[in-house]
């Protein structure tokens, strides 16, 4: 009785000993060379990019083409090959190669943006750690930030009395405002409870706002930064047409009146190559101190 009651059913007994058991192929992943993954890359962004910028010169072909006095592409390219052969000669105060036009340019601006970011990141910071000074200077920056840079030129002119520092007071009005609000939203969007930590260990306000409040911030100025960056680089051509002297808004103006339609196209794609470095330069350090992957 106990053996048969321990002895295994027939079907089992079949199937451990008959059934085989065919496993799928195991497909093995090789992964790609870094450098053909980087090439592709290069091409699916460089492809678009050259057949973008290849529409832009047929359609400037076909406008000068179609228009009396305008330069085609070709002859705008030799005229460049002609500035650039020499670009920081000088000949003179009002006769000087667009080297130095850029230099004096990018001068006015460091020192315009530099006072904007001075002034505006710890205004910002004020603004967004107490309700109060918000409320107080809210209405000023909603009224005053809309106003166009031609508008504050006339002001700067007054109150300074000289076209240089009137041109830095364009650029310093017109580009502190993204970076106090930006700076101030960045502070207000800081979780509670770094807040309470600091109360609960008594901390006191400076090293709040030092080991707190700036580096959970900091991505936040970066970008007012970078925004500021754009707009002081375009307030100062329209600065220099209007004030005069050596800068690229100053030599648009002065080749307008020479009819050398060439050299201001040639100073557009400048504007253009410079704001679009300065830009990708402040990104780059927006990214790398960001913790938003």
């Amino acid at each position: 009785m106990n053996q048969l009651a321990h002895k295994p059913p027939e079907q089992a007994l079949n199937a451990a000993a008959g059934e085989v058991i065919v496993l799928p192929p195991v497909t093995v992943r090789r992964r790609k060379p870094q450098w053909r993954t980087f090439c592709l890359n290069l091409f699916q962004r460089l492809i678009p990019a050259t057949l973008g910028m290849g529409l832009l010169v047929v359609a400037w072909q076909i406008a000068a083409i179609n228009s009396k006095g305008f330069p085609t592409p070709l002859s705008t390219l030799e005229s460049a090959i002609t500035l650039f052969s020499d670009p920081f000669y000088n000949a003179g105060p009002n006769d000087q190669g667009i080297g130095w036009n850029i230099l004096a340019s990018l001068q006015r601006v460091a020192i315009g943006f530099g006072l904007a970011a001075i002034v505006g990141i710890p205004a910002g910071f004020l603004i967004g750690r107490f309700t109060f000074l918000a409320r107080m200077f809210n209405p000023i920056i909603a009224l005053l930030r809309p106003v166009s840079p031609l508008a504050w030129l006339p002001i700067g002119l007054l109150l300074f009395q000289k076209a240089e520092p009137a041109s830095s007071w364009t650029i310093f009005i017109c580009s502190i405002w993204p970076m106090v609000i930006n700076t101030a939203e960045g502070v207000k969007r800081i979780p509670e409870d770094y807040l309470n930590v600091a109360r609960v260990l008594k901390l006191s306000e400076w090293t709040v706002m030092r080991r707190i409040l700036f580096p959970a911030v900091l991505p936040a100025v970066l970008t007012g930064v970078r925004l500021s960056i754009g707009i002081a680089w375009l307030v100062i051509v329209a600065a220099e047409m209007l004030t005069g002297g050596l800068g690229i808004g100053f030599w648009i103006w002065n080749e307008w009146n020479n009819l050398n339609v060439e050299n201001i196209l040639i100073a557009i794609v400048i504007i253009g190559v410079v704001g679009l470095l300065l830009e990708q330069g402040l990104m780059l350090l927006a990214r790398r101190f960001s913790w938003e992957k």
